[in-house]
């Protein structure tokens, strides 16, 4: 029976981009993507956050449909980006490699002749825009208009200062807020500010052309800032900001940014342009120091649940029923098979996606099917598959088989009393590795954030 599964899961991720489904061209639905960042699995309230409340985006899941197995493509930013942009997995390219692009070479990033979702969706009548956080690799040689998007409003780097908009610290901060590929200066908080975008760049759109929105928040990643917080601003020597930030600071730039979001969806209502409007919301890893991610143990950087399990929504009013709760397992790189069909059109058959197009069972035409995905970090060399309910963890020398659906804190090793199974999804891993980009010396990743969980679970292990 397993064997079976996971031939019919790795069947999926080769063809599964190729649905027969596409939406009719005619009444091309608009696309809102909304990105949060280092937004954890349980940081909404609809989702168990219960310190604060999220009373837009829980209306959002409340009108359209709540994933509960969705997950990033990588613990952190700019990785889960590349799969997200490209629907393939980020080890495919250079760039992806890196965990994250910050501080790498300039001659790294996304080139600029790979397909990706916006690009595809504009040969498909689109007008595209990007508001917010690139991280996709710097100027000159990459940037979003040169990948797809028509319009760029926001900044190339990972994390900037929420009132100065800068980034790096101290006397190596520079100015990364950005109008297409020229700098500007603006004044405001930031999450505020791309939210004005966002309603400005909807009430210009011509009716009868479609338009592809990514509103790709800085929020809530450090520095820890709330929209008050501009004398803390001026304050702090390091964006980093290991000594400052508390749960109350948090819990105002998730709040601001759930308020952010809710204005651009009131406009969307407004204008009699929600009926048709594909909104989806996701974060692009799990959560960081602060946040909520149960029931999940671990956070970002981390191939515990936590630091890749996150919440997604999505809402089609004229296509998805209200009120609906999915248990199919998700990623990032499937938006982008899933949303190209929507819009009527098919990925590049030169760049085939990884992802799958869950088109079908959002619209409830098909049934939940099983997946078979793959992680690796190069910090603290941990590893991860997901077949089913079993997922395989390595992290540093320990290597666990968990039932994720029973065991969600990932605490019951259950290798030894399921070796062929245990045996099978290292097997697996091992194949698929082999197909990706190798992680060589000279490929950046975060510092090893990640110790604390290895000693963790290395005693536990020893026990």
């Amino acid at each position: 029976m397993l064997k079976g599964l996971s031939a019919l899961s790795l069947a999926s991720l080769a063809t599964s981009w190729n649905f027969p489904f596409a939406a009719d061209k005619k009444g091309q639905p608009n696309i809102i993507f909304i990105l949060a960042d280092d937004l954890g699995y349980g940081d909404l309230s609809v989702y168990g956050q219960t310190d604060f409340q999220t009373p837009q985006l829980d209306r959002l899941a409340q009108q359209g449909l709540r994933f509960t197995q969705a997950y990033s493509n990588s613990a952190v930013c700019s990785a889960t980006r590349f799969g997200l942009i490209t629907g393939r997995y980020q080890y495919r390219l250079r760039g992806g490699l890196e965990e994250p692009i910050a501080g790498a070479s300039d001659t790294i990033g996304l080139p600029p002749e790979h397909p990706t979702l916006p690009s595809l969706l504009k040969k498909n009548g689109y007008t595209t825009a990007l508001f917010g956080k690139w991280h996709l690799g710097s100027l000159p040689k990459f940037g979003p208009l040169k990948s797809g998007y028509d319009v760029f409003f926001g900044n190339y780097g990972g994390a900037i200062d929420y009132f100065t908009h800068k980034s790096g610290s101290g006397e190596n901060a520079k100015d990364d807020l950005f109008e297409g590929e020229v700098p500007v200066h603006q004044v405001g908080y930031y999450t505020d500010l791309l939210a004005d975008r966002a309603v400005d760049y909807i009430g210009k759109q011509q009716t009868g052309k479609p338009f592809f929105l990514s509103l790709h928040f800085t929020a809530p990643h450090w520095p820890w800032e709330g929209p008050q917080d501009e004398a803390t601003s001026r304050e702090i020597k390091s964006l980093f900001h290991y000594d400052g930030g508390n749960l109350a600071t948090y819990a105002k730039m998730v709040t601001t940014l759930d308020a952010a979001i809710g204005r651009v969806l009131q406009n969307l209502e407004q204008r009699g342009l929600d009926q048709n409007t594909i909104v989806v919301f996701t974060s692009d890893n799990g959560g960081e120091r602060f946040s909520k991610t149960w029931p999940f143990s671990g956070q970002k950087t981390e191939l515990l649940d936590g630091g890749i399990r996150v919440p997604a929504i999505v809402r089609w009013p004229e296509k998805i029923k209200p009120a609906q709760v999915t248990e199919q397992v998700a990623i990032s790189m499937d938006w982008l098979p899933t949303l190209v069909a929507a819009a009527g059109g098919t990925p590049d058959a030169a760049y085939r996606p990884d992802g799958d197009n869950l088109l079908p069972v959002i619209l409830g035409s098909e049934n939940p099917h099983p997946r078979t995905l793959f992680w690796r970090y190069k910090a603290n060399k941990q590893r991860a598959v997901r077949l089913g309910n079993w997922k395989y963890l390595k992290i540093a020398d320990n290597e666990f088989l968990f039932d994720v659906v029973t065991d969600q804190r990932e605490r019951a090793n259950l290798a030894e009393k399921n070796p062929e199974i245990f045996t099978q999804l290292k097997q697996q891993w091992e194949a698929w590795n082999a197909s990706m980009l190798p992680i060589t010396d000279d490929v950046r990743t975060h510092a090893v954030a990640g110790k604390v969980q290895a000693d963790r679970y290395r005693a536990l292990d020893e026990d």
